[in-house]
C-alpha cells in the first residue's frame, strides 16, 4: 500500500471516529437521553423508591436461595409471597415506572440509529437490536436456534 493511500485511510478513520463521537454527544443532548438521565437520578435519589428497590434486591437473594431447594425449603411460601409483593410495590412506584418508560424510549432511539447506520453501509447487514420491529425480513430475527428451520436466515 502506498504511503498516500495509508495516510488517506488513517485520516478517513479519524474523521469517522470524530463523527461517531459527535453523534454520541448529540444523543446525550437529546430530549430522550435527558429524560432518561433525569429518571435515573430520581430512581436512585428518592429515598422511598430506593428503599423499595433495596427491599426487592434483598428478597431476591432469599428467593434465589429458596429456589435451590424448591418447595422443600421451609421458607418457600413466605419468601415467594414477599418477593411477589415487593416486586409489585416496586413496579408500581412512579419513579420506577417513569424510568422504565424512559429506558425503553432511549433503547428505541439507539435501535433506530443502529439500523440507519447499518443500512447506510449495506441493506443486508445484520444490526443487533432489542426490538423485533427492527429485525427486518424474518419473524424471529435470525437467532431462533433452529438453523433456519423456521424460515429465517440463520
Amino acid at each position: 500500500m502506498e504511503v498516500g493511500n495509508l495516510l488517506t485511510a488513517t485520516i478517513e478513520k479519524i474523521k469517522t471516529v470524530e463523527q461517531a463521537e459527535q453523534l454520541g454527544q448529540m444523543i446525550l443532548e437529546s430530549d430522550v437521553a435527558q429524560k432518561y438521565q433525569s429518571c435515573y437520578f430520581r430512581l436512585y435519589t428518592n429515598l422511598e423508591t430506593k428503599g423499595k428497590i433495596n427491599r426487592f434486591s434483598r428478597l431476591k437473594e432469599q428467593y434465589e436461595e429458596v429456589q435451590r431447594f424448591g418447595r422443600y425449603h421451609p421458607d418457600y411460601s413466605r419468601v415467594m409471597k414477599e418477593v411477589r409483593e415487593a416486586k409489585r410495590e416496586m413496579d408500581l412506584d412512579d419513579n420506577v415506572a417513569a424510568f422504565r418508560v424512559a429506558e425503553k424510549e432511549l433503547q428505541t432511539l439507539l435501535d433506530e440509529i443502529s439500523v440507519l447506520i447499518g443500512h447506510a453501509v449495506s441493506k443486508g447487514i445484520k444490526v443487533p437490536s432489542g426490538n423485533p420491529f427492527f429485525s427486518l425480513g424474518s419473524s424471529c430475527g435470525g437467532s431462533c436456534g433452529t438453523g433456519g428451520g423456521c424460515g429465517c436466515s440463520a
